[in-house]
């Protein structure tokens, strides 16, 4: 679901263009309006949000739309700052307070006062560092580290965190009285995942603000493409997306993107897709491993069908070659299997298989996985005639996970 544009409001129009914010989902519109809301009043407001959904944009909001529009705004990395330093680089230090301390120093807190100071990962800051900010908070007095002189801020305080600051405070690892100070408003940032079609919009800014860094011509997304970046939970969020677009408009430079190449880009281990409805009404989720399993199945049934076959023709009882075991998540059976002038045929999934006597004792059962594995996909390919999608598509599993096999096993 989207927003219509038209029934935005002025001020939230003028935001999104001011900040570059692209998007209609619901839940980010509703952000957008929060921060505008709140931004006139002098309150604290804590912004939640996975990483890299863009929560580094409300508190320029917040400010922007502010009394304090005109004063100072400082934005605070608070878990990229050593916990040894943090004091000082946030309230300042006096001469001498500690070994390389030549001089005075103002702190954050000094230097915007007036103004708006940003504490991004708030929940990073060391108990005794959340202390000094609950004073700050409650009274707006601070003590520079070596000093005993008690100095006063004016000073609005926006923070935000991608960690349950729920389950922090029960852990023990912020302060509970802090946490109420600053979650005086909530702002929740929506992860991309849940933005719908603001996918396929980003997709396409990025595209083009790339096109015109890099001076090359602009990429295309086709209809598997969007289907895709629908799909994929994004895990980094507006962050990967963009960082994803980003190598294909450089690599892929003029060329209609479809799904396979978008995959291409994705790293391997972030194999999780958002869940999708099937026709039973079912939640389903992919994973290359069940595409792995997939294929040590049918290794496994091509084995067990060889030795039922050297069985009928030696007179000699077959061994049974083991299905991999529910830990290795493998569980398919057979559907039917015929024999018929010497070929084995293999019937699944309305799918027939042939593999020829010859053949078959070629594929001895004294062969490792790997080897079968390699043998399999070699056969497919040679049978589809080079064809990695066909061949893919012949072995039930993607064509990343294809091109990874053929790479590995030498099969280029």
């Amino acid at each position: 679901m989207q927003i219509n544009p038209a029934d935005i409001s002025p001020e939230v129009h003028q935001a999104k263009m001011r900040f570059g914010i692209v998007g209609n989902a619901p839940a980010l519109i509703a952000a957008v309006s929060r921060a505008i809301q709140v931004a006139p009043i002098d309150l604290s407001v804590l912004i939640t949000g996975e990483s890299g959904s863009g929560k580094e944009f409300f508190p320029q909001i917040i400010h922007s739309f502010s009394a304090r529009k005109h004063s100072k705004y400082i934005a605070v990395n608070c878990g990229a700052i050593p916990e040894g330093t943090i004091d000082s680089e946030l309230f300042g230090h006096e001469k001498g307070a500690f070994t390389g301390a030549v001089s005075s120093r103002k702190g954050y807190f000094e230097e915007a006062d007036g103004g708006t100071i940003f504490l991004d990962e708030v929940a990073e800051l060391p108990l005794t560092t959340q202390a000094r900010l609950l004073r700050v908070l409650e009274s707006g007095e601070f003590l520079k580290v070596g000093s005993s002189t008690v100095q006063k801020t004016n000073i609005r305080i926006v923070a935000a965190t991608n960690v349950d600051m729920i389950k922090a405070v029960e852990e023990g690892r912020f302060r509970e009285d802090l946490y109420y100070r600053l979650s005086t408003v909530l702002i929740s940032i929506p992860p991309l995942r849940d933005r719908g079609n603001d996918i396929a919009l980003l997709a396409r800014k990025f595209a083009s603000d790339f096109a015109e860094k890099y001076r090359t011509p602009a990429i295309q997304f086709d209809d598997s493409a969007r289907r895709l970046m629908m799909q994929y939970r994004w895990p980094g969020n507006v962050r990967q997306l963009k960082n994803v677009v980003e190598q294909i408009a450089l690599f892929e430079a003029g060329s209609q993107v479809a799904s396979e190449d978008i995959e291409a880009y994705i790293p391997q281990n972030a194999t999780m897709y958002a869940p999708a409805i099937t026709s039973q009404g079912k939640t389903s989720v992919h994973s290359y491993d069940d595409e792995r399993e997939i294929l040590f199945n049918m290794i496994f049934r091509l084995q067990r069908e060889i030795e039922t076959l050297k069985a009928l023709v030696t007179g000699t009882p077959a061994s049974t070659p083991q299905l991999l075991d529910a830990h290795t998540n493998s569980s398919a059976i057979v559907k039917h299997t015929s024999y018929d002038n010497n070929i084995l045929r293999v019937e699944e999934d309305d799918e027939l298989h042939e593999v020829s006597e010859v053949e078959s004792q070629e594929i001895s059962s004294s062969m490792t996985l790997e080897d079968t594995e390699r043998e399999t996909i070699r056969r497919s390919l040679e049978r589809n005639g080079g064809r990695r999608k066909a061949t893919a598509r012949e072995l039930k599993i993607s064509e990343r996970t294809l091109y990874r096999k053929i790479k590995e096993y030498g099969l280029e």
